[in-house]
Order: structure tokens, then sequence, then C-alpha cells
């Protein structure tokens, strides 16, 4: 493997019609020669943080909301949150890469969230052999593109496909403007 794509974004393409992933941004918080892993982030469940977390919707990011992360582990919940500046992680929190951190979601709340700027819960992961990743990309499933730390956190996930899309410019930023069903242009 060349290089991880831990901490970039991959972006569902146009021709990616799987319903759960269809128009989807997914955060790579994993990948190496094995496997890679991921979250989706503008997959909101109808599901409010506190009936799952009972306590944490409090500090959680709007819409504060459980988000599902992907179809592996439906029922175990991933917390991550931004952790701002280089100082040394805090108790119950571990940093993945640059800003976006890992909660431990059995720590206690009052620990987190002085240290915290943001938080989100995923219901799941997304997860993938690396070779099943490196085909998907292969045969044109997901383009690959650099996250900002508010694509984690953003308050319209409805909108940040066509977003991140519209921000890398060039034939990428034209990609944002495909119609959902091209039959109706």
């Amino acid at each position: 493997m060349d290089t991880s794509l831990a901490g970039q974004l991959l972006v569902a393409t146009p021709d990616l019609t799987d319903d759960l992933f269809a128009r989807s941004v997914v955060l790579v918080l994993q990948h190496d020669e094995t496997t890679a892993e991921g979250v989706i982030l503008n997959k909101p469940l109808e599901t409010s943080v506190d009936d799952v977390l009972p306590g944490w919707q409090a500090g959680s990011s709007l819409p504060q909301r459980v988000f599902q992360g992907g179809p592996v582990q439906l029922d175990s919940a991933i917390g991550l949150a931004g952790l701002p500046g280089d100082a040394d992680e805090p108790p119950g929190v571990k940093r993945l890469f640059g800003a976006i951190s890992l909660v431990d979601l059995d720590s206690p709340q009052e620990i987190i969230w002085p240290q915290v700027s943001a938080l989100r819960i995923f219901a799941g992961y997304s997860g993938w052999s690396a070779e099943q990743l490196a085909d998907e990309r292969a045969n044109g499933g997901w383009y690959v593109v650099d996250s900002e730390v508010g694509d984690i956190f953003d308050e319209d996930p409805a909108t940040l496909w066509r977003r991140v899309l519209r921000r890398q410019g060039g034939s990428l930023g034209w990609v944002s403007t495909f119609p959902v069903d091209p039959d109706l242009n």
C-alpha cells in the first residue's frame, strides 16, 4: 500500500447508488495494508443522542442526533470529537489525526466536555478490506479528497456531499451539480 487514507474523505461518485452509500461522505479513521474503516458523515438517524447514550446529547454538535456510521456493528457507538490545539490528550480522548479525536463513551462526561470543541456520535462504522476499497476506487465508486474539521461536525449534513465536491474546484466541482436522478434532467 502506497499511502494511508486515514484522515481523508471518501466521497461517493454519482455511479455509487447503493442505498446507504449513495451520495455519502465517509471520514476514513483507519487504513493500512489489510483494512480500512470510517464513518459516514452525512447520514443522520431520527434517533436523538440521549436515546442511545443518556446525558451525551447536551454536548453533542447539531443536529443532536445519532448518525449511521455504516453498516457494520450498528449496535455499537463511536464518538468523534474536536480537540483543539496540540496539547496532550485528556483522559477519555485519543487523538486520531489533526484536531479529530476518538472519545471513550464510558468516560465521565464532565471530564470530556471542557476538553472538546465538538462531538458527534455514530452508530456502527463502514469497513472494507484494503483490497476491496482499492477495487471500489478503481471502479469509480469513490473520490478521495482532503477533509476539514468542519466536515465531521457539519450542522447541515443533507448538503455536505455537494459542498465537499464544490470546494474541490475543477471537474470535481462540476460533479457537485450532478442531479440525483439524471433521467429527470
